[in-house]
């Protein structure tokens, strides 16, 4: 499986992968899911990568290569949608080439996405494809995409990151974001590699591969949990019936009353009656014939 996130913010882009792939508990491999593009001081591209890794190889060699799609290659495009458009199509053309193989295998055609970077005089912009060869944007008020293990990762993006925050700030959040993911998914694995590009520059000037051994990070793991902790701490025990120094958590709803108890009701039945004969008489039905 694997873990990468990508935002999009008013100073730039932001992108964390991590490289493990797995297909079993013992066929754990080191792969990188970032990919770069770069020409001539005037483009500047990153591609991140989920799922079949055979296929997302596949796509990211058309890539290379420069195949033309209606005489469109992402060396020459005019726009980044443009070139979001070229990468939808070399997905097509991967599905097209192997999905048949692939159902005949008992296997899905899954690949997805996260696209971004910026061409020389339009502003740097973020796309999810997926396996479709569709796409979305970022917005300024959906600024982040995510792929692979996600859920884990998600919350702290949510309380955190807005369109205006500040590219080191949102550098943090997003190894804060895979550190909560390394913790509880052991399919998502470091090395991680993090580009974050400043707007208007058209180059990797701030590009790093970190592992166990990175000081930074290996703060973020320990100061995060630390902090977690603490918080969880700081706040008050819910209250029972006034007794603690919180609020009570027993407070009445607006829209609900409490949860029913339904109590099993003894029912008396009366012993049968003996015949003469100390016997005990049963009942006996009459039938119809037919």
């Amino acid at each position: 499986m694997t873990y990468c996130v990508g935002l999009c913010l008013k100073d730039g882009l932001v992108f964390l992968s991590d490289t493990r792939t797995n297909a079993g508990v013992d066929q754990i491999g080191t792969f990188r899911k970032m990919a770069l593009f770069q020409k001539d001081q005037n483009r500047f591209f990153a591609l991140m990568s989920a799922g079949n890794l055979a296929v997302s190889q596949a796509v990211k060699e058309i890539l290379l290569q420069g195949q033309l799609f209606n005489g469109l290659n992402l060396w020459n495009v005019q726009s980044t949608h443009d070139a979001a458009v070229v990468i939808g199509e070399a997905v097509k053309q991967v599905y097209e080439r192997g999905h048949k193989a692939l159902e005949k295998a008992g296997l899905e055609f899954n690949c997805n996405f996260i696209f971004g970077g910026q061409i020389k005089g339009e502003r740097p912009r973020l796309f999810n494809i997926y396996s479709a060869g569709n796409f979305i944007e970022a917005t300024p008020e959906t600024c982040y995409f995510q792929i692979g293990e996600s859920k884990y990762g998600k919350p702290i993006l949510d309380r955190v990151i807005t369109f205006d925050t500040p590219l080191n700030l949102a550098t943090k959040c997003a190894l804060i974001s895979m550190d909560s993911t390394l913790k509880s998914n052991i399919s998502v694995g470091l090395p991680l590699d993090l580009l974050v590009y400043e707007k208007n520059s058209l180059k990797a000037s701030k590009l790093v591969t970190i592992d166990d051994a990175n000081p930074y990070f290996e703060m973020i793991h320990k100061l995060w949990g630390e902090k977690l902790r603490a918080a969880f701490n700081a706040i008050i025990e819910p209250s029972w019936n006034n007794a603690g120094r919180g609020p009570s958590i027993t407070a009445p709803t607006k829209k609900m009353g409490p949860v029913p108890i339904h109590k099993g009701v003894k029912k008396s039945f009366p012993a049968s009656k003996p015949s003469k004969k100390g016997v005990t008489k049963k009942a006996t039905t009459k039938t119809k014939s037919q």
